[in-house]
């Protein structure tokens, strides 16, 4: 390897925040928050080939071995052994016999004709969670999910360790659960870190009625702690959060229990939920996150274009304001594209993220969007590679779910396979994008907000009579190219008035790092001046963001001037990792930011701060 990081410094280092530990109730020194040196320049891109995972078995457990790439592949050099054989991985008794069944296996009705439900043909292998169980009409339960966890103990001899952690509660208290499985010393956060392994952190059914995430993550858990993926954990430790909305999987509606879409709520953080698994990524910072979902399979994309969705997967890593290059580039070419591959081998499709809009007048279709709400784009902001996996699946039922299930095995499989082959570049990417984030603090533009790229583009889709490729050509919002709608010279910092509590409380959440002022001094800053005000609901490329109130839409010029920081008031530098994070929140004229939204209650409880702060902090409580 040509070390294209190792070797890399910012031309004056950045003074980075103490750790919180040496902070103490009190700084006594003063704190010089200075971030005045040069961005770090980009270094060359790792050009070698990934690390490959070993190819032979050893006789030891805890020794690496092969997996198959994904579950299911039959491969005559993979050895299981001493690994037993999965039940979850067995094909049907009768899958030599005759062909897979085309259409759901339940007495369903088909959604759409059988012409169509041909193209999505039932995979070799058959997936067994209680809520795939033959005959079976209802998914897992919350209380089957639980209980499925809290049985996955290794197997005897083995040096994978698993604990099962509760995140949070649910708005109706059903406990919020992940399994955390690792070959380090222990499943604690300290052990974790001293693993020297990196992270990764899988998410299903944000949204309530879409099941087969949560299935496969139940599959997923088992071969990380007694299957096929378990040499993974030799590289790399996994947290499986198989329910984030179990109130909504229960009642079988897209949003949780007071009709809020989670996955528009992760800067806001208005739900238990939100808050939960923000926590949970602070605590457990992992290089990288995949959120599984599923996209509406008919519905108005029958109506808008007389098509019915053809891929088995879309996917999309991070497209907002301010992610960085580097991870944009590690989510591309280590994720994207062979988790493309993986699938193609499997004899699955797969396309870029799209939707349409609800209106039925409205016939442009967007990728995923690029404000920053979701937990695609705000983990993204959180320097994670941040990938979104949606299989077809919204308005069918149980229609193909062992083939929806199979596509997200195969997805999330690779995903997990691609950080344990670049542990190594990831980490030394994670570290040149915190050096760098730190060092532009005072330095440059940032940008307040982005928007996607007008374009064409040609769709495939099914005939819903014959089941034949139909193209359809489409007005297309690209969101892979940002347009920069607004920008601002970056600040040192933000202050917050002592009132912006809740602001504050939610900045912590996020795992942002946030100092009160010990005692008052004066701040050389830009004042919002209010120029226009409006309110509007929130929305997203698909309308009305669910559960939304109405957002404040405020137009501001901002105004030099000095200021006094009172003690008790806060402060949000930007020479820190997650720098980026506090502008989508902070800078009051976007959507989705804590003044439009009330976190915040006037244009006075906060300033940009332009001048390197001389004050006392002392850390909030």
């Amino acid at each position: 390897m040509n070390q294209p990081f190792d070797a890399l410094r910012p031309s004056r280092p950045a003074a980075a925040l103490p750790p919180r530990a040496l902070l103490g109730p009190l700084v006594l020194a003063i704190a010089v928050l200075a971030a005045g040196c040069a961005s770090t320049p980009l270094p060359p891109w790792p050009a070698n080939e990934p690390t490959p995972l070993p190819s032979t078995a050893q006789t030891r457990p805890a020794t690496p071995r092969t997996v198959p790439p994904p579950l299911g592949t039959t491969r005559a050099e993979v050895v299981t052994t001493p690994i037993a054989t999965s039940p979850l991985l067995q094909p049907p008794a009768d899958a030599a016999a005759a062909p897979p069944a085309p259409a759901a296996t339940t007495g369903d009705p088909l959604p759409y004709s059988a012409a169509v439900a041909a193209r999505f043909p039932d995979p070799a292998v058959r997936y067994d969670t209680p809520g795939l169980a033959e005959g079976r009409r209802a998914f897992t339960t919350n209380a089957e999910a639980s209980q499925w966890l809290r049985s996955l103990a290794p197997q005897a001899g083995s040096a994978t360790k698993t604990a099962v952690i509760e995140w949070g509660r649910s708005q109706r208290g059903t406990p919020l659960e992940a399994l955390v499985a690792t070959r380090g010393a222990g499943t604690s956060l300290q052990d974790l870190d001293a693993s020297g392994r990196p992270t990764v952190v899988l998410i299903g059914q944000q949204h309530g009625d879409e099941p087969a995430g949560s299935e496969a993550l139940l599959v997923i858990a088992r071969e990380l702690t007694q299957g096929l993926l378990e040499p993974l954990l030799d590289r790399i430790n996994v947290v499986v959060v198989p329910r984030a909305n179990p109130d909504g999987a229960e009642a079988g509606t897209r949003v949780t229990a007071n009709g809020t879409d989670m996955n528009r709520d992760h800067l806001l953080l208005t739900t238990p939920e939100a808050q939960g698994l923000a926590r949970l990524v602070r605590d457990y910072r992992p290089i990288a996150i995949v959120d599984a979902h599923e996209y509406t399979v008919t519905g108005r994309f029958l109506e808008k274009f007389g098509g019915i969705q053809r891929y088995d997967a879309l996917l999309q890593y991070a497209t907002t304001a301010n992610v960085p290059e580097f991870l944009t580039k590690a989510s591309r070419e280590w994720y994207h594209q062979p988790m493309v591959a993986a699938l193609q081998g499997q004899g699955l499709t797969s396309e870029w993220y799209y939707t349409t809009s609800t209106d039925p007048a409205d016939r442009r279709v967007s990728m995923g969007g690029t404000r920053p709400d979701t937990g695609r784009n705000v983990n993204g902001l959180k320097n994670a590679v941040s990938l979104l996996v949606e299989t077809r699946g919204v308005g069918i039922g149980r229609t193909h779910i062992q083939r929806r299930v199979h596509s997200q095995v195969t997805a999330l499989t690779s995903a997990l396979r691609s950080t344990a082959e670049r542990s190594a570049n990831l980490e030394q990417v994670r570290s040149f994008v915190a050096r760098d984030t730190v060092a532009q603090a005072c330095r440059g533009e940032v940008a307040i907000d982005a928007g996607p790229t007008a374009t064409q583009r040609d769709l495939l889709m099914l005939d819903p009579d014959t089941g034949a490729d139909k193209t359809v050509r489409v007005e297309w919002n690209s969101s892979l190219d940002l347009r920069t709608l607004a920008s601002r010279a970056r600040p040192c910092g933000y202050w917050l008035s002592p009132s912006a509590t809740e602001a504050v409380d939610h900045l912590k959440m996020l795992g942002l790092q946030v100092m009160r002022v010990a005692e008052q001094g004066s701040l050389l800053a830009d004042t919002y001046r209010e120029t226009g005000r409006d309110t509007a609901v929130r929305e997203d490329v698909r309308g009305t963001v669910a559960g939304a109130a109405d957002t404040v839409r405020v137009k501001v010029d901002t105004v030099r001037t000095a200021i006094d920081a009172p003690a008790g008031s806060f402060y949000v530098p930007l020479n820190q990792p997650l720098a980026n994070l506090a502008v989508a929140a902070l800078e009051p004229d976007t959507q989705n930011s804590y003044f439009a939204n009330r976190l915040i209650g006037t244009l006075g409880d906060t300033a940009r701060v332009m001048g390197t702060p001389t004050l006392v902090f002392e850390e909030p409580d």
